[in-house]
């Protein structure tokens, strides 16, 4: 499990801030089972999905170093052209592998405004507690290839998935997914949000798939 090194605020009731996390962004059917699971018995989701929601909390936790370069420095935390450097390297990865680059680039608009998320909040409560902010800066650019790592490892499961991403069943086995990636990597409420932002896209069934 990868801990993030910066300081959190108290954890919340995880299970909930997911699923209300979830709902908020569209891929709400069948929340009612996996949210109802014990935190100590969490919810198993099929092989294919769990690395969706495995993988997109691990480059949510990667964000927090990114807030940490950019904190208390000019750099913005929307940034065009890096998104598109972003958003063109996974598309040509996708056709690479014979994935659908379409499908891959929703879901990485995604997995970018959620590391937004990630990065605001962040940015907020250090402000208000300067004795949470960090007190090293890391190389931006060091983490950028941390990120390209996962981002690369993320289209693969992407082109694995397409069946699973296609089936009726989708939207509450990758709930599943994420409640058991909640806490299995002990997410906190800001990462726990964060996560349900970054999903939504995934299915390609259901209200996600019709934005």
């Amino acid at each position: 499990m990868r801990a993030s090194p910066f300081p959190r605020a108290p954890r919340r009731p995880l299970i909930a801030a997911l699923t209300t996390a979830v709902l908020a962004t569209g891929a709400a059917a069948a929340v009612a089972a996996p949210a109802a699971a014990a935190p100590d018995r969490p919810a198993t989701a099929p092989s294919r999905l769990l690395p969706l929601a495995e993988l997109s909390a691990d480059r949510l936790l990667i964000a927090d170093e990114v807030a940490a370069a950019k904190f208390g420095t000019d750099s913005p935390v929307e940034d065009p052209a890096r998104e598109r450097q972003v958003l063109d390297a996974v598309a040509r990865q996708a056709t690479e592998l014979g994935a659908d680059p379409a499908a891959t680039v929703r879901i990485f608009r995604d997995q970018i405004e959620a590391g937004k998320i990630v990065q605001r909040g962040l940015h907020r409560r250090w402000e208000a507690d300067p004795s949470q902010a960090p007190t090293e800066r890391p190389d931006l650019s060091r983490v950028r290839l941390k990120i390209n790592r996962i981002n690369g490892e993320l289209v693969r499961a992407i082109a694995e998935s397409a069946a699973a991403r296609t089936a009726p069943s989708c939207a509450g086995r990758l709930t599943a997914g994420a409640v058991f990636t909640v806490h299995e990597k002990r997410l906190d409420a800001l990462h726990t949000a964060a996560l349900g932002r970054s999903l939504p896209s995934v299915c390609e069934r259901g209200p996600a798939a019709t934005r």
